[in-house]
């Protein structure tokens, strides 16, 4: 039906809307998506679930509209139906009915360039593993920049017209922005990464390179966060975490990589022992710096052999380097004895004790680390203990 011949009333579509003033902007909303050619179901379906004032910003995303089947894009672009859909749930988007009409020409491009990577011959399973890795990275930037779009968007007073329009609008802004940035981030981080790849003979022979490798891990969490986020409002709570995502991006670089947050904690590795320790101690006195009213951090240091897969590392070290940091003191560094035989004499460590940590078999003797000079942030780690 054209949209001059709808009638948004009585579709049902003004019901609940008292306000002269917001049923103007309602039907404004509706005419202009209608002329856009939006259909009467998909408003309908849209008010409904209460999320008309979206649309304009989910067309601005993903273009006019559902085009393809999934079906449809797979024989398009001549890949199994079962792989396309894989690497959909693996990416982390929507997995539709294979024959429902939900799909646009992004998802048409994004098939294309799957099958343009398996003709280069990449194994199936190694591109779902990176797709994982993807989807979680892009998942936690999304929410990033959607909370950014809304805090700056949204004005008190505003109506569901004028909401919806700045809305999609800052989004058409955004994207072609955001886009390149994350490939000049993905070329930044690949660069570093493969440098400091030391890929031996004996590697090269096998044709087995990303196997096992000894590596320095480091967890470093809030202390009392449970206790914290009872007595502030989620505001503040979420001010606190990212403050700790800033630091811990801070200190991360070349030879310190952060593989991710953990709600209150941060999980780091390297290959380099000694600038680990060094990490970590700087982030204990960051948070210190933070002053009083900020809960003080604990990290716990392990080292050993660990595997790598999709961005994340995995093996005894990560969880050991867990379970010490849940015994560190408040404002410290505590490391197993292997990681401080990796990390040499750069630093000051006092026996702390042989402890029997949950889920690790046998004692673990553990050390706490401190700087051998007395700098600026020399005894930061207790400067309120």
């Amino acid at each position: 039906m054209p949209e001059a011949e709808l009638d948004f009333e009585s579709e049902g579509l003004l019901e609940g809307l008292e306000d002269p003033d917001a049923r103007e902007a309602r039907l404004a909303l509706l005419s202009e998506l209608a002329a856009d050619g939006v259909g009467l179901e998909e408003l309908r379906e849209a008010v409904e679930a209460g999320r008309l004032a979206l649309l304009p910003v989910e067309r601005a995303l993903s273009g006019d509209g559902p085009s393809y089947t999934a079906r449809e894009i797979a024989e398009k672009v001549g890949l199994e139906l079962e792989v396309l859909q894989r690497q959909r749930a693996a990416i982390g988007v929507p997995t539709p009915d294979p024959d429902a009409r939900t799909l646009g020409d992004a998802d048409l491009h994004a098939a294309e360039r799957l099958r343009a990577f398996q003709d280069i011959g990449l194994p199936q399973e190694g591109m779902l593993q990176v797709a994982r890795a993807i989807g979680i990275a892009t998942s936690s930037i999304a929410a990033a920049n959607r909370e950014l779009i809304i805090r700056t968007v949204v004005e008190p007073g505003d109506n569901e017209y004028e909401f919806a329009l700045r809305l999609a609008a800052a989004a058409r802004q955004l994207m072609p922005l955001v886009e390149p940035m994350l490939g000049y981030a993905l070329q930044g981080h690949l660069i570093e990464q493969v440098r400091r790849d030391v890929i031996g003979q004996a590697d090269l022979a096998a044709g087995a390179l990303g196997g096992a490798s000894e590596r320095s891990i480091c967890f470093a969490d809030l202390v009392d966060f449970t206790r914290l986020g009872e007595q502030l409002d989620l505001e503040d709570l979420g001010a606190v975490v990212g403050r700790l995502e800033e630091i811990a991006t801070a200190i991360s670089g070349p030879s310190v990589r952060l593989v991710k947050m953990i709600g209150d904690a941060a999980m780091l590795v390297s290959d380099e022992p000694a600038a680990l320790l060094d990490a970590a101690l700087t982030m204990v006195e960051a948070v210190d710096e933070e002053g009083e009213d900020f809960p003080q951090l604990r990290a716990g240091v392990a080292h050993g052999g660990v595997i790598s897969q999709g961005g994340d590392v995995y093996g005894r070290p990560v969880n050991l380097a867990s379970r010490i940091t849940a015994v560190a003191r408040p404002g410290s560094v505590l490391a197993g004895e292997a990681a401080t035989d990796a990390a040499g004499e750069a630093f000051h460590y006092s026996f702390a004790g042989e402890r029997r940590l949950k889920g690790i078999k046998g004692g673990v003797k553990l050390y706490r680390v401190r700087r051998k000079a007395k700098d600026a942030r020399g005894d930061a780690d207790r400067r309120r203990q």
